[in-house]
């Protein structure tokens, strides 16, 4: 039997006329015609693995490589011990493949139940699912699980991080769903405005904790004013935080969801990550992918399968809650080796050490005629402060000392300590600014 079966001529052409179109080309219609390619690329010569290697190292050094990263808002730089890529980088983890063949994947399936056990105890939540591509699309994941017939508005708050709105209205868009955004009262949800919307219509509130801006949310306030409209509540946590915050369980979440990227996971430009969700017995079939269990095969040894797969995303499309058939499989791994490794006092000293070198360095800005903290209230490691200098002067300065800022945002600053800065360090960044602001 041939590997490849090409298209005759009298195949494409049905196939055109099927789609109601003349050439080819008429499917790449949508593609502006300044970014098409009108001639093959001009590529240089192959070279010897010698001459690429000192090709590749040539092109790492036009990267800007930072002592200290101070910048966080939704990625983290924080500390991941040698172990973790270790063992994660196994040839035995690295090539598996996702499990459609259950009895012969059992490696996978068990790093996926471990995986989906850490985070069930982590949020306090009856059940996770194998996990999604990235904490955004995990919310707007969990805002079409809540959606029932005449239920299915979504809010957020508008202290959600903006990306995570953006992702949720896309996927709201692409089902004719609406989508209400819960106005924000010094740099905290506006639990007034939340109780005015919420509707009949309302499906599911989203709020973040910590939010984009650092702060700590009165998350049990605003869910018990939504649950007692009878909305469905959907916690985005950062993880790092369950290790001290109540878990999602205490405050009154029906779904848990985030990013696993602090769990040693670099952040590698933004990427790839994995999306966590979790959910209550009662949402639990809703997940969308996979769930593995475990269970006892016929001699009555330990054995893993898949409990939980919606086969519609597969071969029933048009019926399809979710369009994700797969799984960060690896990133959640790597997550899984993270928290085995550091376990539960561990995690809550990592936790411990970033929130009290945020707090110090808060202390060491404000210190400084000019700089104060744009928002009243409590914070875990991000916070936003006023410069009375542009932004960008104070990440200049800090960048020719090998330190990237915190984020420029709107007249101020939104930095990110982890426990990777020392607060010898934190008192150098601290002096630098004085020196910008004095300028």
């Amino acid at each position: 039997m041939s590997h490849y079966h090409p298209h005759t001529q009298a195949d494409t052409a049905a196939m055109l006329a099927t789609l109601g179109l003349a050439t080819p080309d008429d499917l790449f219609a949508d593609i502006p015609q300044s970014v098409r390619l009108r001639a093959p690329l001009s590529l240089p010569q192959g070279l010897s693995q010698m001459d690429t290697l000192a090709a590749m190292e040539a092109l790492a050094e036009q990267n800007t490589r930072y002592r200290l990263t101070l910048r966080g808002a939704g990625c983290y730089d924080h500390f991941i011990p040698p172990l973790v890529s270790q063992l994660a980088g196994k040839e035995e983890f690295v090539t598996a493949y996702t499990p459609y063949q259950a009895e012969l994947s059992q490696g996978i399936l068990q790093a996926i139940f471990e995986y989906q056990s850490l985070i069930c105890a982590l949020t306090g939540m009856d059940a996770s699912n194998a996990g999604v591509y990235d904490g955004a699309s995990a919310a707007a994941e969990a805002a079409v699980m809540c959606r029932e017939r005449g239920r299915t508005v979504t809010l957020v708050s508008a202290c959600a991080h903006p990306d995570t709105l953006a992702v949720v209205r896309t996927y709201a868009y692409g089902t004719g769903h609406e989508v209400r955004v819960v106005p924000a009262a010094d740099g905290h949800t506006d639990l007034a405005a939340l109780q005015a919307m919420l509707t009949p219509d309302i499906a599911s509130l989203y709020i973040q904790q910590p939010n984009y801006f650092g702060q700590l949310e009165d998350v049990p306030a605003l869910f018990a004013a939504a649950k007692a409209a009878g909305v469905k509540c959907i916690l985005g946590a950062n993880p790092m935080t369950l290790a001290m915050l109540p878990s999602g369980a205490e405050v009154g979440a029906d779904i848990v969801c985030g990013d696993v990227q602090p769990f040693g996971i670099p952040m590698a430009f933004g990427g790839p990550s994995a999306g966590f969700m979790a959910a209550t017995a009662a949402m639990q079939r809703k997940l969308p992918g996979r769930i593995a269990g475990q269970t006892t095969d016929a001699q009555g040894r330990r054995a893993f399968v898949l409990t939980l797969q919606a086969r519609e995303q597969h071969i029933r499309r048009e019926k399809a809650t979710s369009n994700i058939c797969t799984n960060q499989a690896h990133c959640a791994l790597t997550a899984g080796i993270y928290l085995t490794y550091l376990g539960t006092r561990g995690l809550t000293a990592v936790a411990e050490r970033c929130l009290a070198h945020a707090h110090a360095f808060a202390e060491l800005l404000t210190a400084i005629p000019g700089v104060r903290l744009r928002h009243r209230g409590v914070f875990f490691h991000e916070f936003v402060t006023e410069l009375p200098v542009p932004a960008q002067a104070v990440e200049a300065a800090l960048e020719a000392q090998g330190v990237l800022s915190g984020l420029p945002l709107d007249g101020g600053m939104l930095w990110c300590v982890t426990e990777k800065a020392s607060l010898a360090q934190l008192t150098r960044v601290a002096e630098i600014v004085r020196e910008v602001c004095a300028q």
